[in-house]
């Protein structure tokens, strides 16, 4: 059976916590940093769950790998 290749945008975008959820990197970052308080530019830095039932199956697709982990 060959191997799957792995989606590398997607892999740089989404990791995998120990219990086995996806995260996701906040967007908004690195746009128009002047107007917003420090408050919510450090919160940017924190990872969020990736909840969305379509998308966490869609990027397991994409990485086929991540699932399969320790």
């Amino acid at each position: 059976m060959p191997k799957i290749r792995t989606h590398k945008t997607t892999s740089k975008r989404f990791k995998r916590t120990s219990s086995g959820k996806i995260h996701r990197v906040k967007i908004g970052k690195s746009h128009l940093r002047r107007k917003k308080p420090g408050r919510v530019l450090r919160s940017f830095d924190k990872t969020v769950e990736f909840a969305n039932p379509g998308g966490v199956k869609r990027v397991k697709r994409l990485l086929p790998y991540l699932a399969k982990k320790g």
